[in-house]
This record gives C-alpha cells, structure tokens and sequence, in this order.
C-alpha cells in the first residue's frame, strides 16, 4: 500500500479515536447517572475501544514503514498483531461484563435517571455505528485487518447499544432491577463472539492461513486470460503482509524458450494478476521447462518437438493449482473435454 493511502488511515483512526474518547466520558456519566449494569458493560466496552484504537494508530504508523534488511516483505504482518491484540481486549471485556453482572445478582444496585440513558445511549450508539461503517468499508477496501477490526468492534458496540436501549427500555416501564443484569450478561456474551471471531482472524493472517475466496479470484483471473505458453501452473500460495500480497508460484513453459522468453512469460503472468486483481502485489514465480509427460495437456498450436499428442486441457482449480506436482505427472488428474 502506498505511503499516501497510509497516512489516510492514520488521519480517519485518528479522528475515530478522539471521538472515541468523547463517547466514552458519556458513557461513564451514563453510568453514574442511572446505576445501570448494563450502561456499565457498554462504558467498560468503550475503555477497550480507546485502547485498542490507540494501538491500532501505531500499528498503522509501523505497517507503512518501508522494507528493510531486517523485514524484507515490509511491517503489515502488525496489522494482524494489531486485530489480535483488539480482539484479546474486546474478549476480556465481555467476560468482565458478565463477572460484574452476576455479582449483582447478589448486591443490587439502585437504579435512576433511565430516561436521560435512554438518550443518551441513543446518541453514543449511532455515533459508533456510523464511524463503524466507515472504518469497515474503508478496511475492507484497502484491505486493512486493523480498520476492520476496529470498525467490526465499533459496530459491534452499537449493536449492543440496541440491545441496552430494549433492555434499559424493559427495566423502565416494568421497574423489576434484575434484569437489567440478564441484558448485561447478553451483552458480555455477544462481546465475547466478537472478539474470539477477530482473534481467529488475526491468528489466521498470521499463520499465512489459505484465502480461498482471493485464491479462487487469482485462478479466474489466471483461468480467462490463459496463454497456450503456460503449459500449467502449481504449487500457488499466496502470503498476507498487511494490505500487500506475496504470490509465488511454480510456472511449466517449454523447454525450448530462452532466457527473455522465460522472462517475457513471467512478467505476463505477474502483468495480468496485477491488472485485473487491482492490489499492491509482489511476485516470485519459478519457471520449469516442460517434460514429455505433459504434451497431453498442453495446448501450445504451434509446437514442433510435441512428444505425445494433445489430449485434453486441465482447467485450473484451486486443488490443482495448489499443488507441488506438475500436472502432466499427476495421473489422478480427470480429463476434461477435448478443446
């Protein structure tokens, strides 16, 4: 991602924070107001938005340093330390939440003012939505795992706002205390699906764990803009640092090709996924010169040292694509239809 596109990201987290810090003062004085369990889970949530929105603000400021000698993909892999932190933060809330509010089962609380929560709660709760919105479209679009996480959190933290204005809404008009405690629990429990859910994305980023749906983008792409010179590709995995990707994979071309040919091909391929994928993408692609065993399948017109005759083309999938194995060497390969 580039340095312009960064200190974008830095500008909205920036404001996000500080807005974030304002809801936060009036949730607490919600809280000191009504008595209100459940606006206590919603204030203790705010804490860990400001936290984890500061450290998401640095992990931005580290991500889009440049690559060095000692980080030769970059810094973005902090964008999934950051998501996890948030989430382990957002976790540990939730379980507060509910610790709070069974002890209050047992020592009640008195309870005033749910008029002015009501309001007040409504304000704070379109406020995180909005910002939510935001952070998450704008996360997604540039593939940014901390705004997303931090705008799943703020959404999350208007959903549960909802939820505090039925139950507050509930407590008001029945006047029976302890439920404002089972709302908080509901709260603290939904808190907690979201932050395991963004730890198990960190985890994955982090891991390099398999994207299939953007694998199976890059094998479209690879798929309609097919030349008759890449005999097959294998062995594809593509690696998360941040926004930016690392794809490498293994290429069969024929044999004969010189040098630039080999060159040429590889810089198509790199050209093509580039285009049409539309992401800072870095490559590393191995070329392989072709083998006897794969003249069934490739679909070359106009090659004049074909050993076997043309059989059938192996359309691309992700189960094939990701092997280590050139195609006309695997025997459990299906045929497909003759083109």
């Amino acid at each position: 991602m580039s340095s312009i596109a960064y200190r974008k990201q830095f500008r909205v987290l920036s404001v996000t924070l500080a807005v974030g810090v304002a809801i936060m003062g009036v949730k607490f004085f919600t809280y000191l107001i009504t008595g209100s369990n459940a606006v206590l889970a919603d204030a203790l949530e705010s804490i860990i938005n400001v936290v984890a929105g500061s450290f998401a603000l640095y992990s931005i400021y580290f991500a889009a340093r440049p690559k060095d000698l000692d980080h030769p993909y970059g810094h973005g892999k902090m964008e999934f330390v950051s998501a996890g932190f948030e989430g382990g933060l957002i976790t540990l809330a939730g379980l507060a939440i509910i610790c709070k509010s069974i002890y209050n089962f047992f020592v009640s609380s008195h309870l005033g003012n749910l008029d002015y929560g009501l309001v007040l709660t409504v304000i704070t709760g379109a406020i995180n939505f909005f910002m939510g919105l935001i952070l998450v479209k704008m996360g997604t679009n540039n593939r940014s795992a901390i705004m997303v996480a931090d705008g799943r959190h703020l959404k999350s933290d208007a959903y549960t706002s909802v939820g505090l204005l039925l139950g507050l809404g509930i407590v008001y008009l029945t006047h029976v205390a302890w439920l404002d405690n089972v709302v908080a629990i509901m709260f603290g429990l939904f808190i907690i699906y979201t932050g395991i859910k963004t730890v198990r994305e960190a985890y994955a980023g982090i891991m390099d764990e398999a994207d299939l749906l953007l694998i199976d983008n890059l094998i479209a792409i690879l798929n309609k803009h097919r030349s008759p010179n890449w005999i097959d590709i294998h062995n594809l995995r593509v690696i998360k640092y941040g926004p930016d990707y690392h794809i490498d994979c293994h290429v069969t071309l024929p044999w004969y090709f010189n040098l630039t040919e080999v060159h040429d091909e590889m810089e198509e391929i790199a050209a093509t996924i580039k285009e049409h994928l539309g992401h800072e993408v870095e490559f590393f692609i191995h070329p392989d010169p072709c083998l006897p065993t794969s003249c069934k399948l490739c679909t070359k017109p106009d090659c004049t040292v074909r050993r076997q005759p043309f059989e059938y083309r192996v359309d691309w999938t992700p189960a094939i694509v990701m092997k280590n194995k050139k195609h006309g060497l695997d025997q459990s390969l299906p045929p497909s239809p003759t083109n």
